[in-house]
């Protein structure tokens, strides 16, 4: 049961990314050459996902994991804010900060759980790697189209 509701908090953040799409504005933006094709991104945020509600519930068995239970709570929230403010804002700096923030996050939730358990946080590694290229991402395009 605990599992289904850390999918269910991963398929809330999931949403923001069916009622804020991409659109017009995003095809229109001077992208750099690394970005990624678009049908790759709502795989790999599936598959992220997912690993992020099992890191979660395994997270929850572990007695003293209450501070990177409260890291995983914390970016779920700035990762569902992300997408609604870039694409639907079309906010490219805030977009930024969002994930900048988020990264600091995963980070240290990444390095907490990795103390606590091991493959736990080998589970969100891709995770904080993704992030990475998110941000690389955002911050080309906030360079190429001021």
């Amino acid at each position: 049961m605990t599992f289904f509701i850390f999918l269910l908090a991963c398929a809330a953040a999931a949403s923001t990314g069916m009622l804020f799409k991409p659109g017009q504005w995003y095809e229109t933006l001077t992208k750099p050459s690394f970005t990624p094709p678009n049908w790759l991104f709502p795989v790999a945020w599936s598959i992220i996902y997912l690993l992020l509600a099992w890191a979660g519930y395994r997270l929850s068995l572990i007695p003293g994991s209450q501070n990177v239970l409260a890291l995983w709570a914390a970016q779920i929230a700035l990762n569902t804010l992300w997408t609604p403010v870039f694409f639907g804002a079309q906010r490219i700096v805030a977009g930024l900060l969002i994930l900048t923030l988020l990264w600091l996050v995963v980070a240290a939730m990444v390095l907490m759980a990795i103390q606590l358990d091991l493959i736990t946080g080998l589970i969100l590694f891709p995770y904080l790697v993704w992030l990475c290229v998110a941000w690389a991402l955002n911050f080309s395009i906030l360079r190429s189209n001021r």
